[in-house]
């Protein structure tokens, strides 16, 4: 597909940007600020993640992590991107566009995580801005779909300043911390963001 070719060609340049923010690929050279700001961020994160495996913050397991990253970008299943600020360059956290469902459907699921200290300053907000345009414009997708836990009040504000509107709960739809848990599912469909 082009658009991994543009990111192969580019690698370590941005893909898109929002306001202040910036979204690529992760490369191995990301490996150890991203190592860092999960580790940092280990106790903010386990509430609303599956659990991580034992060798996740490895070295090893980035490195599988990037290769199943670009093998997805290939099939058009998933684009991840790690989440920049632009004026100060550090990671601030990572964002997917994944299940990508083509034909009658032209959909996507939304993903996001926030490193514990740069959380609640509107970055998140701006990155989604900015992949739901992507989404939309380049991926050419009709809907965008997100899912959080009932109590993630933050995770909820997030989606509906960016346009999502809330469609129902998917009963133990995720294993989230070792448990399975409920979701409020949320869309966005062309047309509709702010």
């Amino acid at each position: 597909m082009a658009l991994f070719r543009l990111a192969k060609a580019a690698e370590g340049e941005p893909l898109l940007r929002g306001d202040g923010v910036a979204l690529r690929p992760a490369v191995i050279g990301d490996f150890p600020a991203w190592a860092r700001l999960r580790d940092q961020s280990r106790a903010f994160l386990t509430p609303w993640e599956p659990t991580w495996p034992e060798d996740d913050l490895t070295r090893a397991a980035f490195r599988r992590r990037l290769r199943r990253q670009v093998e997805e970008m290939e099939r058009d299943e998933s684009f991840a991107f790690l989440i920049f600020d632009t004026t100060s360059e550090d990671l601030l956290g990572g964002l997917t566009l994944g299940g990508i469902r083509r034909g009658v459907a032209q959909a996507a699921t939304l993903g996001y995580w926030m490193g514990a200290r740069h959380a609640g300053k509107g970055h998140m907000t701006r990155a989604v801005a900015a992949a739901v345009r992507f989404g939309f414009a380049t991926l050419r997708l009709h809907r965008i779909e997100a899912a959080c836990i009932p109590d993630n009040a933050p995770s909820i504000a997030l989606l509906q300043r960016n346009g999502f509107r809330r469609e129902g709960l998917a009963r133990a739809y995720l294993k989230i911390n070792d448990a399975w848990r409920d979701h409020v599912l949320f869309a966005l469909v062309e047309g509709e963001a702010p």
